[in-house]
C-alpha cells in the first residue's frame, strides 16, 4: 500500500529541485553540474514512485561544458508549464572559486517534456538560480540571486527580478533589486502566486547543515516583501527564519534541508521538494583547510519531498507543525490504495551487458558527450568499446561514464579486455568525486612486469598507489570489484575464465582477490574536496591513453547493485 513516501525520493546526487504538475503527471528537474548531458528529468504519477525520463540538455550548441571546473557547469534549474510548454532556466557557472563569478543564465523550452528542447536564449547574468514566474496576466518574470565580487559585499544577501518577454526572446525593463539583507543570505529564489499574494520562496544560510527555507510574500510582485517569522525555539540570534531545516538537529535522517520548491496536487495538497544530505559518519579532520570537523556527505545532496499546509492567515508551513525535515511522509490522496511499494534507490538496472544500441539514461560523462570517438556499442556488439583519450584529470576529453552512488552499502563489478602496450594506456574501474579525488582500480603495462593491475588513489591532487604492479596474464579477461560498505571501499579483481561454475561466466562467482587496503573512502565527499563540493560519489568505468593512438579498452558488462 502508497500510504507513506519513504525519503530520500531521489537518492544519491540530485540536488536543487523544482517540481511542476501537468494533469496528473509530475516533473522534477535537478542539477548536474559538470556531468554530461545536462539537468536530469524525472517523472511520476503519484509522488511516490519516480522515474528518470532524460536530460533536456544533450546537445553542444545547448551546453559546452568543456574546461569547466570541478562542481561548476550546471547549477540549479527551474522547470516551469505555461500554456502548453515546458520552460527549463539554469545556470552554466564557469568561474566560481575566485572573486568575480562568472554565472550564464539561459532559457530552453520544449512542447513535450520529451524535447527536442529549443536552443538556449540567453538572459541575464546577475547571478546563480534564476526562476521563471508565469503571472496570470501573461506577463513573465525571471527571479535569481546577486553575486557580489566587491570587498567587502554590499549586502550579504541580495534578490534581483526582471521581465522577460518571450514575443522578443529577451529580458526587458528593469533590474530591480526585491530582497537586500546584511544578515541572511537568500538564493534559490522561486515566486509563485496565491490569492492575490506573491510569495517569494528562497533558500537560506548555504547548502550545509545550517541550510533551511525561508518565505515572503507581498501584494505586487516588486514587492516590498515581508518575511514570514514562524516561533522556532532552536533559532538563534542573527539565523534566518527557516519553515524547514535541520539545523540543530544532527539526529535526523535528512541534513542540510532547503532550497525548496512547491507543488499543489489536483486534490489541493501542498508538496514540497527539497535537497537534503545524509551523513556517512565520517568527518574532516580538525586541521582541515575548509570544513574543519564538519561531518561528511559522500552521496552528496539528494532530493526529499515534505507535506506542507496554509496557515488561516496565509502562510506555509509544515504539515503537522515543526519545521524538521521527516523521513516518512503521507502519501497523497492519488497514490493511496495503489497496490505497489515505492522503488529504494535510483538506480533502475543492475546489470548493463551492453547490448541495447545506445547507452542507459542513468549514465553521465564528464563534460562531453561519449560519441563515437570517445566509444562504441557496434565495434564488437554485446560489449562497451571505449578509446583511450585524455588523463582522469582532463577537463576536456575524457572517456568515462558513471552512475551515482546511492547507498552506502554497494557492489560494483566489471569485466574487461584490455591489451595495454605501455604504462600510459590504462582503463579499469572508478569510484570517484571529482577529477582531483578517486579510487581507481585499472589495467596497464610496465617495462619491468609487463600487463599488470594496480590501485591508484588521488586526493587533493595527492597521488598514491596503494597496491604494487601485480602481474596479469595477457589474452584473459579481468573482472574488477568494487564493496563498499558505510565509509570503506575494498577493490579486488580476478580472471573471467577462473570460475566456480564455468557454465556461465557472466552469472557464475569468479575467484577473487583483495587488492590494495580497505580504503577509508570518505574523502570522497563533499565537505572533503578542496575544489568541487557540490556533486557526489560516482562509481563508473573509463580508459586513457596518453600517447595520443587511442588504444581501446572492451567492457562486457557493468553491473551496481546498492543496498538500502
Amino acid at each position: 500500500m502508497a500510504e507513506k513516501i519513504h525519503n530520500p525520493i531521489l537518492r544519491g546526487f540530485h540536488p536543487d529541485p523544482p517540481i511542476v504538475r501537468v494533469g496528473e503527471d509530475y516533473y522534477i528537474a535537478t542539477s548536474t553540474f559538470e556531468w554530461w548531458p545536462g539537468v536530469r528529468l524525472h517523472h511520476s504519477r503519484d509522488l511516490v514512485c519516480w522515474e528518470l525520463i532524460g536530460y533536456p540538455l544533450e546537445r553542444i550548441s545547448q551546453l559546452d561544458l568543456r574546461g569547466v571546473g570541478p562542481s561548476q557547469g550546471v547549477w540549479a534549474p527551474c522547470l516551469t508549464y505555461d500554456k502548453g510548454k515546458f520552460y527549463l532556466v539554469y545556470t552554466v557557472v564557469k568561474a566560481f572559486y575566485c572573486n568575480m563569478y562568472d554565472t550564464e543564465n539561459y532559457l530552453v523550452t520544449a512542447e513535450d517534456i520529451h524535447g527536442p528542447w529549443s536552443e538556449p536564449v540567453a538572459l541575464n547574468n546577475f547571478g546563480f538560480d534564476p526562476s521563471l514566474f508565469h503571472d496570470d496576466d501573461g506577463r513573465k518574470y525571471m527571479v535569481s540571486m546577486v553575486t557580489d565580487h566587491r570587498v567587502p559585499k554590499k549586502y550579504v544577501g541580495r534578490l534581483v527580478l526582471q521581465e522577460f518577454d518571450e514575443a522578443q526572446g529577451k529580458m526587458v525593463g528593469p533590474v530591480r533589486d526585491i530582497y537586500r539583507a546584511d544578515g541572511i543570505f537568500l538564493e534559490g529564489p522561486h515566486i509563485f502566486k496565491r490569492q492575490g499574494w506573491y510569495y517569494l520562496f528562497s533558500a537560506d544560510t548555504g547548502t550545509g547543515e545550517a541550510h533551511g527555507q525561508t518565505i515572503q510574500r507581498a501584494r505586487d510582485v516588486w514587492g516590498p516583501y515581508e518575511m514570514y517569522r514562524p516561533f522556532d525555539g532552536n533559532r538563534r540570534e542573527g539565523e534566518a527564519y527557516s519553515i524547514l531545516t535541520s539545523r540543530h538537529h544532527e539526529e535526523v535522517l535528512l541534513q542540510k534541508a532547503g532550497h525548496c520548491d512547491l507543488v499543489e496536487t489536483a486534490d489541493e495538497e501542498w508538496y514540497a521538494v527539497h535537497l537534503c544530505g545524509r551523513a556517512c559518519g565520517a568527518r574532516n579532520p580538525e586541521d582541515a583547510v575548509r570544513f574543519a570537523g564538519a561531518r561528511r556527505y559522500m552521496l552528496g545532496r539528494e532530493t526529499a519531498i515534505q507535506k506542507m499546509e496554509w496557515t488561516r492567515d496565509g502562510w506555509l508551513v509544515m504539515a503537522g507543525g515543526g519545521n524538521t525535515p521527516s523521513d516518512t511522509v503521507e502519501a497523497p490522496h492519488c497514490a493511496k490504495g495503489e497496490q505497489k511499494e515505492q522503488t529504494k534507490g535510483e538506480l533502475p538496472f543492475i546489470c548493463d551487458d551492453f547490448d541495447a544500441p545506445k547507452l542507459h539514461l542513468d549514465y553521465q560523462s564528464l563534460r562531453i558527450p561519449m560519441d563515437e570517438h570517445y566509444i562504441s556499442l557496434t565495434a564488437r556488439p554485446g560489449w562497451l568499446r571505449m578509446y583511450g583519450r585524455s588523463g582522469l584529470a582532463s577537463r576536456f576529453s575524457q572517456t568515462l561514464i558513471a552512475r551515482r552512488m546511492t547507498e552506502y552499502h554497494l557492489q560494483a563489478q566489471t569485466c574487461l579486455d584490455f591489451e595495454p602496450e605501455v604504462f600510459k594506456q590504462m582503463a579499469g574501474l572508478i569510484l570517484m568525486y571529482d577529477t582531483e579525488n578517486y579510487l581507481y582500480l585499472h589495467i596497464s603495462h610496465d617495462e619491468d612486469v609487463g600487463k599488470c593491475i594496480t590501485l591508484l588513489k588521488a586526493e587533493n591532487k595527492k597521488y598514491e598507489y596503494l597496491a604494487q604492479y601485480i602481474p596479469l596474464e595477457t589474452g584473459r579477461d579481468v573482472i574488477l570489484h568494487l564493496s563498499v560498505e558505510g565509509t570503506d571501499a575494498q577493490f579486488s579483481y580476478g580472471y573471467r575464465d577462473f570460475c566456480k561454475k564455468a557454465e556461465n561466466t557472466k552469472n557464475s562467482e569468479a575467484v577473487l582477490f583483495d587488492i590494495g587496503p580497505r580504503v577509508d573512502a570518505s574523502f570522497l565527499s563533499d565537505e572533503a574536496c578542496n575544489e568541487g563540493w557540490f556533486t557526489g560519489a560516482m562509481v563508473g568505468i573509463c580508459c586513457q591513453d596518453l600517447t595520443g593512438f587511442g588504444k581501446h579498452a572492451d567492457f562486457d558488462w557493468f553491473k551496481v547493485q546498492a543496498e538500502v
